[in-house]
C-alpha cells in the first residue's frame, strides 16, 4: 500500500534527524575549537610572509575597484550573466526534450 506523502514525511524525518544529530553533537563539543586548513595556512603564510612578497611578482596585475558599490555591481552582473547562461542552457535542453 503505497502512502500519499511518502517523500514529505521522508523529507521530514531527514531534517529531524539532521537537526537533532546537530544539536547533539554542538552540546557534547562544549570548548571545541573548529579549525580546518584555512587556519594552517593562515599561520604558515603569516610566518613566511616577508620572503614570499619579495620574491613574488604576479604576471598579471590585479585590478582594485574605486569603490566598494562598483566591486558588488560587478559581482552582480557576473551573478546575471552566469544566470542567464545557466537558464539558456537548461531552457535548450528542456527545449530539445520537448520538441522530440
Amino acid at each position: 500500500m503505497a502512502y500519499k506523502y511518502t517523500l514529505e514525511i521522508l523529507t521530514a524525518l531527514a531534517i529531524g534527524t539532521f537537526c537533532i544529530l546537530f544539536l547533539y553533537t554542538n552540546s557534547t563539543m562544549s570548548g571545541a575549537e573548529f579549525a580546518g586548513s584555512d587556519n594552517a595556512g593562515s599561520g604558515l603564510i603569516a610566518e613566511l610572509s616577508g620572503t614570499l612578497k619579495e620574491n613574488f611578482h604576479p604576471l598579471i596585475p590585479q585590478w582594485k575597484p574605486p569603490s566598494n558599490e562598483i566591486e558588488a555591481c560587478l559581482f552582480a552582473l557576473q551573478a546575471a550573466v552566469g544566470g542567464i547562461l545557466v537558464g539558456g542552457v537548461f531552457g535548450f535542453w528542456i527545449g530539445q526534450k520537448n520538441k522530440a
